[in-house]
């Protein structure tokens, strides 16, 4: 089965139902959505024949457009992220070879740069922006010109979606993947969370990030359900959408979550909620403070994930009742997916397949299923730290407890040896994010010449908090959960939100600049 495919018995099933709501008041059925993708289909052939087209854009129509076109046409839609740099979006198009971009007014001004320096040879514009350019053509214009009837020759190729790494701490890094791999993804949301065409789901997160199109859009795409864009988060506006809507289903990272619960706690008469069935977390620590709030404030029924842009779908996730259970899990494999927990070699070889850890033991996950990308585009140094004999290195180091569920410990390379101790930063976080006065924290080692690297945390307190180092090594020395050896002996206490990647991860370098240099 692929996407294609699936997505056509959507259109066949439910022409008349309501695909998409946008913030703005606009709708589309789904036999509207498919007639437009047609049409964009046709004109991208026309225009660039089976090359690549990217689309750089927040959540918007054409953004979901370009997906189903992309479909139809077999050929990639380069998903590349608006909050890249105009250097890094160069790279991304020049890698994925795309000779077009679709843009919208958000992004006009990158799509334009790129344009002049030669990066694409057709630019198409969506949105109310004055363009006044005879290289940019109009998205409503190209639809109108275009052939309603989808080409015969199409689909040219399986190929469904260029995705990129989050490039926290390299470029980020291509990632190809075919309409078969991409369904496995679909079907297994549709799976996690009993998904159909009576639900109504609010994208807010990015559309191009593996989680959002692979593991939110998709799933209900092909189950048939209405999907409400907001253009970019707001957790005002998220919050009157979901009223508004009767959503049954949200995916947000924990700092959006975080963000949604302040305004509930804030606001006289808090938002109606009450339409939620599914809350798809992860991206980062998720907090047992985190999961009561959102329990008080959203909806009891939070799941939590874990996944990588590489794997396709997730790798695991965690029902609402395996988390009462298990606080802290990030559950078992998902349905498409095997997963081991191995001893880790370091980032220097390989793992073992063979070299699994025992219950209360610690060891790298690594994974493979028909789901997961074959490899990097033009990288091959990285593709061979990645993927090795049909094997998926996730560089995470996991506990799994006597049931089988799965608890992230840290990242292979965030290991801090103190004293000839290895203590990994994610525990001490655990520890510190717990802390009344604390609103996040970030962990991190800093050479030292007697211990060989001390810890050391950066921290952000709640709003109008006070709060010491001593208070916090006061906290850290009486806390059951984390021995002596590990607490931080240096700190750096601050009101300023950790800086992230647009998935949630902490820039930890940019941290250890900012107040360690």
């Amino acid at each position: 089965m692929n996407l294609k495919d699936a997505l056509d018995r959507t259109v066949r099933c439910y022409p008349d139902k309501t695909a998409l709501v946008t913030d703005d008041g606009r709708s589309l059925t789904y036999a509207e959505l498919d007639a437009r993708a047609d049409r964009l289909a046709n004109a991208l052939g026309e225009r660039i024949g089976t090359d690549r087209c990217a689309i750089l854009s927040v959540n918007t129509v054409a953004a979901i457009e370009s997906m189903f076109a992309g479909n139809k046409r077999g050929i990639a839609t380069v998903q590349l992220s608006y909050r890249a740099t105009v250097e890094e979006l160069a790279s991304m198009a020049d890698t994925a070879g795309a000779t077009a971009v679709l843009f919208d007014d958000h992004n006009a001004d990158e799509a334009l740069e790129l344009t002049d320096r030669g990066v694409f040879e057709v630019a198409i514009h969506t949105g109310d922006r004055e363009i006044g350019r005879d290289d940019v053509e109009s998205y409503e214009a190209v639809l109108d010109g275009a052939d309603p009837e989808l080409e015969p020759t199409l689909p040219a190729d399986d190929e469904c979606a260029v995705l990129y790494t989050s490039g926290t701490t390299s470029v980020p890094k291509a990632v190809p993947f075919d309409q078969e791999q991409l369904w496995y993804g679909a079907i297994q949301g549709i799976m996690e969370h009993g998904i159909d065409e009576t639900d109504v789901a609010l994208c807010t997160s990015p559309w191009y990030h593996m989680v959002t199109t692979d593991a939110w859009l998709y799933p209900h795409f092909v189950a048939g359900a209405t999907v409400v864009l907001h253009s970019t988060f707001e957790p005002e506006e998220a919050l009157e959408l979901i009223a508004a809507h009767d959503v049954t289903g949200l995916l947000g990272v924990p700092t959006q979550l975080k963000a949604l619960n302040g305004v509930q706690k804030e606001v006289e008469d808090p938002y109606d909620t009450d339409s939620l069935r599914y809350v798809r977390t992860g991206g980062a620590i998720v907090t047992e403070t985190l999961i009561e709030e959102t329990h008080e404030h959203l909806s009891e029924a939070v799941y939590n994930t874990y996944g990588m842009t590489e794997a396709g779908p997730d790798l695991t996730f965690a029902r609402p009742s395996a988390q009462a259970e298990h606080p802290g899990t990030i559950g078992k494999e998902a349905f498409s997916w095997e997963l081991r927990v191995v001893e880790s070699p370091g980032l220097s070889e390989n793992p073992d397949p063979e070299a699994t850890v025992d219950a209360g033991e610690r060891g790298e996950i690594i994974a493979r299923g028909p789901g997961m990308s074959t490899g990097y585009i033009d990288n091959d140094e990285a593709e061979e730290r990645s993927y090795f004999d049909g094997w998926l290195r996730t560089r995470d180091v996991a506990e799994i407890d006597e049931d089988g569920f799965l608890y992230i410990v840290d990242r292979v390379d965030n290991m801090i040896v103190s004293g000839g101790e290895n203590i990994y930063p994610a525990a001490v976080e655990r520890v510190l994010g717990n802390h009344p006065d604390v609103a996040e924290a970030c962990v991190f080692g800093r050479d030292d010449e007697e211990w060989g690297q001390i810890v050391t945390a950066v921290v952000v307190t709640e709003e109008g908090a006070r709060v010491t180092d001593d208070d916090l090594d006061d906290y850290c020395l009486q806390h059951d959960g984390l021995a002596n050896f590990k607490r931080p002996r240096a700190y750096a206490i601050t009101d300023e939100p950790l800086p992230r990647s647009d998935t949630g991860t902490v820039l930890r370098e940019q941290l250890v600049q900012e107040y360690f240099a």
